[in-house]
């Protein structure tokens, strides 16, 4: 339970992304279960990216997508697009569901309050032999997080929705992936769980069979199930997330299905979903 006197209070923070955001019906169903933990009680944060969103308002604006790496180099322009993509829609639309519900949220990034500060990522590579610096543009990582803004509002009965841009001590603006962003947030809040939502039931040992679910996890293993392919692709960031999350403060982290609502309350009601990652 969230005492109003304790900025202490334990917290859960869910990383909202995938198919759930695409889907407007999934959308609502999932933001309802989330918010029926404030319902009972408890504190909740939420944060989220919006790919598909950043790739279509690019796309208006005929401002075509370099990847280098699997990475989107975001030039001056195209970063306006972004933050109108991730602050102007998609946390716009999330503020909004949950205030209909009856809730009170607040719509943020890691700009306000000076709440997350970025720092210029600078992405390395292997060319010829030699390792090679590439630019990658307004694309950052987190350098520094600052609780205050978030405490106050959750003290006063707010759901925090903050979205993964940030400035950097100069204040020039980066979007900074999702996942990172939300590890790290988790773990300076020092949150009771940090939920990770996916299109999956959790880290599965065979991708292909659902049956092969992995209910627990400790961080030390981790490094081999990389190693053997385990955790690839997608999950991989996602698994990282979790590790920052735990080694900066967070109780532990959990990976869900985030098309499946239900799941959300069966981890309250105590039932083993998804995998549990644990020191």
């Amino acid at each position: 339970m969230l005492n109003s006197n304790d900025p202490d209070q334990q917290v859960i923070l869910f990383k909202y992304g995938g198919n759930a955001m695409t889907d407007n019906k999934l959308k609502k169903e999932i933001i309802q279960a989330i918010c029926s933990l404030k319902s009972k009680g408890h504190a909740v944060v939420i944060v989220h990216g919006g790919g598909p969103f950043i790739k279509q308002a690019l796309e208006d604006a005929r401002i075509e997508s370099e990847f280098i790496d699997g990475h989107r180099k975001t030039t001056a322009k195209a970063f306006e697009y972004v933050e109108m993509a991730l602050k102007g829609k998609v946390n716009g639309s999330l503020v909004g569901i949950i205030n209909a519900l009856g809730h009170k949220a607040v719509g943020l990034s890691g700009k306000d309050g000076a709440m997350v500060t970025a720092t210029k990522r600078l992405h390395k590579r292997i060319t010829g032999g030699k390792e090679e610096v590439v630019d990658l543009g307004q694309v950052g990582d987190v350098a520094e997080v600052d609780t205050t803004l978030i405490r106050l509002l959750l003290r006063h009965g707010y759901i925090p929705v903050v979205t993964c841009l940030a400035a950097d001590k100069s204040g020039t603006g980066y979007n900074i992936n999702a996942d990172m962003f939300a590890g790290h947030l988790a773990g300076a809040l020092g949150v009771s769980q940090y939920i990770v939502l996916t299109d999956v039931d959790g880290l599965l040992m065979d991708k292909d069979d659902p049956r092969s679910l992995i209910r627990n996890l400790r961080l030390p293993e981790t490094a081999s199930l990389v190693d053997d392919g385990i955790i690839a692709g997608g999950m991989i960031p996602k698994i990282e997330s979790c590790e920052i999350a735990i080694d900066k403060g967070a109780g532990s982290a959990r990976i869900i299905n985030g098309t499946k609502p239900a799941q959300v309350i069966e981890i309250m009601e105590g039932k083993e979903t998804g995998t549990l990652i644990t020191k």
